[in-house]
Parts: structure tokens; C-alpha cells; sequence
């Protein structure tokens, strides 16, 4: 079948303007360069990369809350980013959003019931006398209580309201569920619960889920495939399993590297790969490889060309020049 979401080539470049008095063009950060992903119906893709590289971007991207540089964003044979205001907001009934701190998400000034039966009444989903009933039976599907849906975002917990905000998500009955860092602002024992919430929704509902974080832990619990990003760009793609266990590109093995392990005599023996340096500045990236100023592998030929996606197993992709190599 064909895939539900394609994103052809996504660029989403920033201008940075200088100047005191006339503000003149400095530069372009290039946030999200030429990204191509696909995600199938039913699938859990996971996104994974340091803080800075354009995961975020990338989902605002494919939501149209950011505007693409270039490339298209195609849900089911639709170009978004070539929508009008009107096909957009009738493409979000399919494609809906998580964010990352649950408290700044929701509306302090609303209740939980006055945030879940917006979406229906904006969109006609459902009728004026149905509306709550079906705000009950969204918090009975995330595990609240509907007791609780006159009370404010402020009387809930840092995991009550995220998961509010997916029932907010899930109130259009969406196809995709971007998920940006959903996990990242809660405790681990809450992180655990919400993961298992989202992966019994993916199942139960059918849904298509683009799961963004920077813990590759978390992100081999919940995913079928990983996308590796670094400075904009696709490092790395293939299954889950294979990309966490046997890393191609040496970026994700570092990451890899960095994941804890719980037992201490095999924690002691592992060996960290730790990359000098920070991330290049997107603004100007060094030529060649990206990645090439922090790597222990990287040669002359790394420096020359950019290098592009290419078969490192069946299945699995990898951005490097070397790849077989090291």
C-alpha cells in the first residue's frame, strides 16, 4: 500500500537579518535540508537526533504551523505544503499533534471539557447535545476520570495533562499522531505510562505515529522503524532493532553508545564514544559531510561531497562515505 505520509525532500530555512538600523540578510539557518521519510499506515516511526538538529521543525513543518523552504508534504496524494488556508485546516482532521510540555499546550483559562469539545464544534463532528458524552468517553480512552473535565490544567499532574493533550489529539479521530518529545518533561515511572498508552492507541485505533525524542531507549520501546537526524539531515533509517543493535553511521553510535545499561559489571565495560566538540552551526555547516568535524573516522573524501543515503543492509539506510569501511 502506499505510504499514508511522504515527505519529498523538506527544506525549512530561516533568514537571520544584521544590521542596527537596516536590516539586511545575514544568512540562512538551515534547520530542516532536504529530508525525505515515508510512513505507512498503521506504522510507528521514531525520530531521534540531539537537541538543535530539527526534529521539532520538522514536525511544525509537516503540521503547517512553519512554512517549507522547499519540498512537499503529501498526506494520501495531497501536497500540503501547496494547500490553501481551507485544505489545511480540513488536513488536520487527519493529522494531529503532541507537544512536548503539556502545560504550555493546553489553554490555563479553559477546562479540560472546553478544551476537548473545541475540536468537535470547530469541526461538526458531532452535535451540540452529544458533545459531552463523547468528552467523556476521550478521558475514559486516555484513563481519566470524566469527573475531572470541569477542572483546569493547572489541578493535574505533569502526566495527567499530556495525557489530556492526546486526548485533544485524539478527538478528530486522526489518522497520524505527531508526537514531539511527548516523555521528555515527566518522570520516568510516568514516561513508561504514557509510552504504553501510546503504543495501545496505535494498535486499538489503527494510528500512524511519528514519535520524535532523543532517548534511543525510549524510542526502541515504542517504534518499528528510526530515522537518525543530524544538522537537518537523514543519517540513518531502517528497522528499530537493527539501527539500536548494530548502528551503521558513526553518529548513532555514539548516540547508541550513550544509551545506560542496568546492569553495572556490563556498564563498566562498555566503551562511551565521546564526540569532541558541539554540533556545527546550521547557519554555516561545514562542507562535505556534516558530521565529518566530529567524527574518528572521517577521511579526505569526507570533506570533499555531501554524502547521501545509501543500502548499509536490507532494509537500512546510511549517510556516510566510509559506510563498510569502519
Amino acid at each position: 500500500m502506499p505510504p499514508i505520509l511522504e515527505l519529498r525532500d523538506i527544506r525549512t530555512h530561516f533568514p537571520v537579518r544584521g544590521g542596527l538600523f537596516r536590516r539586511r540578510a545575514a544568512g540562512v539557518v538551515k534547520a530542516v535540508d532536504g529530508v525525505t521519510l515515508t510512513l505507512a499506515r498503521g506504522e510507528v516511526l521514531g525520530l531521534v537526533g540531539e537537541s538543535g538538529c530539527g526534529k521539532s521543525t520538522l514536525a511544525r513543518t509537516i503540521m503547517q504551523l512553519v512554512p517549507a523552504t522547499g519540498g512537499g508534504v503529501i498526506l494520501e496524494g495531497r501536497n500540503l505544503a501547496r494547500s490553501t488556508a481551507a485544505e489545511t485546516a480540513a488536513a488536520r482532521r487527519d493529522l494531529q499533534m503532541v507537544f512536548q510540555d503539556p502545560y504550555a499546550s493546553l489553554n490555563p483559562r479553559k477546562t479540560v471539557f472546553a478544551t476537548l469539545a473545541e475540536p468537535l464544534a470547530v469541526h461538526r463532528l458531532c452535535p451540540p447535545a452529544g458533545i459531552p458524552a463523547r468528552v467523556a468517553g476521550l478521558m475514559t480512552l486516555v484513563g481519566l476520570a470524566p469527573r475531572f473535565m470541569q477542572k483546569y490544567p493547572h489541578e493535574f499532574s505533569g502526566g495527567q495533562r499530556q495525557r489530556i493533550a492526546i486526548a485533544r489529539a485524539l478527538a478528530l479521530n486522526p489518522k497520524i499522531i505527531i508526537a514531539d518529545e511527548p516523555v521528555s518533561a515527566l518522570d520516568v515511572s510516568i514516561q513508561a505510562q504514557i509510552l504504553n498508552l501510546l503504543a495501545g492507541l496505535v494498535r486499538r485505533m489503527s494510528l500512524s505515529l511519528l514519535f520524535i525524542a532523543h532517548d534511543l531507549s525510549v524510542v526502541k520501546h515504542i517504534s518499528d522503524r528510526v530515522a537518525v537526524m543530524y544538522l537537518g539531515k537523514i543519517v540513518e533509517l531502517g528497522p528499530a532493532a537493527a539501527v539500536i543493535e548494530r548502528p551503521a553511521h558513526p553518529y548513532t553510535r555514539a548516540l547508541v553508545s550513550a544509551i545506560p545499561v542496568p546492569d553495572p559489571v556490563a556498564e563498566r565495560a562498555r566503551r562511551r564514544i565521546v564526540l569532541p566538540g558541539d554540533p556545527p552551526s546550521p547557519v554555516n555547516p561545514p562542507p562535505g559531510c556534516a558530521f565529518h568535524p566530529r567524527c574518528p573516522h572521517a577521511d579526505a573524501r569526507c570533506r570533499a561531497a555531501p554524502p547521501r543515503l545509501q543500502p548499509a543492509s536490507p532494509g537500512r539506510e546510511a549517510a556516510c562515505i566510509r559506510l563498510g569501511e569502519i
